[in-house]
């Protein structure tokens, strides 16, 4: 999907990529931030207390240590339909793609991290918070179209690809790492 909302791919099918990499950052942000506001007010029907406080934190050190140690999150195995680039505006397949990976959990789940950012909005305890745990979420998720901007001639795709592939793994860990690392902080944080 990354590789197919770029300048020169909208460009040779009469989009504009501005309209259509917005619409993908507004989609992605608003779904992030309405899945957020759900699970929130769902975490305010659970009983108050500090256990929240631990329990985010153990959620954090555990999705980074599950992705750390290689533990394949669980989720549907599913990329958005290509078929809407041939079919529909850009603005509309940009809307729907940042939609769908801005709720994190309609396609490819592939870091634990999504479950954690799931759980950290309904342990906000708040609808407000929730939405604002999950629009950063699809703010995260809607930068990646937004690496590709620069893509205006075959070679850089090709370039781009390229260095999106060889850059995964180390992707992947560093994540992986600083979730890892923001539970341990925020561990010894709360002790002080």
């Amino acid at each position: 999907m990354l590789s197919s909302i770029h300048p020169l791919g909208e460009r040779a099918r009469h989009n504009r990529w501005g309209l259509t990499v917005s619409s993908f950052v507004i989609a992605a942000v608003a779904a992030g931030g309405a899945a957020g506001a759900v699970l929130g007010g769902v975490g305010s029907l659970l009983p108050d207390g500090s256990w929240r406080w631990v329990a985010a934190l153990g959620v954090i050190v555990a999705a980074g240590g599950l992705d750390l140690a290689g533990v394949a999150a669980p989720g549907p195995r599913r990329q958005v339909n290509e078929d809407w680039i041939g079919t529909f505006r850009g603005w509309v397949y940009g809307a729907g793609f940042g939609g769908q990976l801005g709720v994190g959990v309609a396609t490819f789940v592939v870091t634990w991290g999504v479950w954690a950012t799931g759980a950290l909005a309904l342990l906000t305890a708040s609808a407000t918070a929730g939405a604002a745990v999950g629009a950063v979420f699809g703010m995260g998720r809607s930068l990646a179209p937004l690496a590709a901007g620069w893509i205006d001639r075959p070679s850089r795709l090709t370039a781009f690809n390229r260095a999106m592939a060889d850059r995964a793994h180390l992707v992947s860990r560093t994540v992986a790492f600083g979730l890892v690392t923001t539970g341990v902080v925020g561990s010894f944080w709360s002790l002080t």
